[in-house]
């Protein structure tokens, strides 16, 4: 009896040591990886912009359905394609870049269907202030990139927030919706 006991652990060990071997960290690629926002403007269009500098990594075990998502976005490099609009956002009335240089995400809770994730629920930071939010998955693949050589994983990404939680509340007053969407198009390299 004991010997099959011992036999019975060694196996646990083993498998839990191999699903272990199976995780993974990936780096941001910044080329393929980008947050846009959309806020409805009056009902008559959307005003939309992205933030072009980022960084960060990914950690995913496939085998155990697990992950972390390390995200940072920086305020400043925020484009709407319209320097006076970009520098009214980055400025203390809306996102006071000089005292909150960055945005962050950091996701620990990741859904699968599959090899595939469907959500990743996490932290989002703007602002010095923290909510919960969940992106969810509108695709996810990953791939063997024939350029690099090495896997990439990846995919679009989508949440609406209410950006008065974050303190981000200008134009609430004159009638500008509180509801935010995010798209995140994430594409990381394996390390």
């Amino acid at each position: 009896m004991q010997r099959s006991a011992l036999t019975a652990l060694a196996a646990a060990l083993l498998a839990a040591g191999s699903a272990h071997a199976q995780s993974a960290t990936y780096a941001i690629d910044p080329t393929h990886t980008f947050a846009t926002f959309e806020i409805d403007h009056f009902g008559a269009a959307v005003n939309r912009g992205r933030f072009e500098k980022k960084e960060g990594r990914i950690t995913l075990d496939k085998a155990a359905r697990t992950g972390k998502a390390e995200i940072t976005f920086q305020i400043a490099s925020l484009t709407t394609g319209v320097a006076p609009f970009d520098k009214h956002l980055q400025s203390a009335e809306i996102f006071d870049a000089a005292q909150f240089p960055t945005a962050t995400f950091v996701g620990d809770r990741f859904a699968w269907n599959g090899d595939k994730v469907t959500e990743v629920a996490g932290v989002l930071t703007i602002k010095g202030k923290s909510q919960p939010v969940t992106f969810k998955a509108r695709q996810f693949n990953c791939y063997e990139s024939p350029m690099l050589k090495r896997e990439v994983c990846g995919g679009d990404f989508e949440a609406t927030i209410d950006r008065s939680a974050f303190g981000v509340d200008y134009g609430l007053a004159y009638g500008f919706p509180k509801n935010v969407r995010i798209v995140a198009q994430i594409e990381a390299v394996r390390q």
